[in-house]
């Protein structure tokens, strides 16, 4: 039996946080296998639907809709773009910022160590910086960095010293080698979570995702005309701790500025008091959903 491109994670929760109107533009800046986006167009009859992503085989899924428009690129260019159409402002924009299923089942993307193939992630293929130029090029304080920060790994010390001193004799460019090179850092008795936390990190350098996601959150707040809801899906503790400082300051770092009156100058307010996260009857249908929160907001 084929599997599916993707399941969509959290499906019923983030439509109702959208909370869309017939006649509204809305975005879906992680368009994948369509399945919220074809959702959201059971609720439009004279709105639009802008998808965005930017990976080659998300576009093979994209609707034949008079109210769709697909855009190939990465959501972080959702502004330009959106101008291009002559949109200034839309009523919601959903984010949903896991790797595809389809992603991670595709051994030569690169994105998962239960295959063999090349140390590739790059969700966008056009790109030309890939995990194995990170893992052979990066020096020293490079690695560390990503290894403590975006896996946050404990022994990260370790396993940089090991990389290092394996690519001086050749490069490290698959993921058999790869594995191979960091084993000794590995518990047995934790492999999988381990091994998910170093390609986690790599995987965030490979394509930016950080900083791409800053980036949206800025323009996602300035471009929801008032009262527009802003949905966002995230799978690690980085993200959304972005997410939520964000919603909750206007900043990254969670500082809430305050003018004379004590207003909290943030033009996001959350919709939801506590995140939301998926059922366990979800969790059994699609394991895959466990680590996902939903944080919806509202311009203010």
């Amino acid at each position: 039996m084929e599997q599916p491109y993707h399941i969509p994670v959290l499906l019923n929760e983030s439509i109702e946080g959208l909370n869309i109107q017939n006649d509204g533009d809305y975005v879906d800046v992680t368009f994948g296998g369509g399945g919220h986006s074809r959702e959201i167009l059971k609720y439009i009859e004279k709105g639009r639907l802008f998808g965005f992503d930017q990976d080659e085989d998300a576009a093979a899924n994209a609707f034949d809709d008079s109210r769709f428009i697909f855009v190939r690129h990465n959501f972080k260019y959702i502004r330009n773009f959106l101008r291009y159409h002559d949109v200034e402002k839309v009523d919601g924009i959903l984010a949903d910022l896991g790797v595809s299923s389809h992603d991670f089942d595709v051994a030569e993307r690169g994105f998962s160590f239960r295959f063999s193939g090349e140390l590739d992630m790059r969700m966008n293929r056009d790109a030309k910086l890939t995990a194995a130029d990170i893992v052979n090029e990066y020096d020293e304080a490079g690695l560390l960095k990503i290894f403590r920060e975006y896996g946050e790994i404990n022994n990260a010390y370790r396993l940089v010293t090991q990389l290092i001193a394996a690519r001086r004799n050749s490069p490290v460019k698959t993921i058999d080698q790869f594995k191979a090179v960091i084993a000794n850092c590995v518990s047995k008795k934790n492999e999988s979570k381990y091994l998910a936390k170093v390609f986690q990190a790599l995987r965030i350098e490979t394509n930016k995702e950080l900083d791409v996601l800053k980036d949206f959150l800025e323009q996602s707040a300035s471009l929801l005309k008032p009262g527009g809801r802003l949905v966002v899906i995230t799978y690690h503790s980085l993200e959304d701790r972005l997410v939520k400082n964000f919603i909750k300051s206007g900043n990254f770092e969670g500082k809430q500025e305050k003018d004379f009156y004590g207003n909290v100058s943030s033009v996001l307010k959350a919709v939801n008091r506590k995140v939301i996260v998926p059922s366990d009857e979800e969790i059994n249908r699609n394991p895959r959903a466990r680590s996902a929160k939903l944080r919806i907001a509202k311009k203010v």
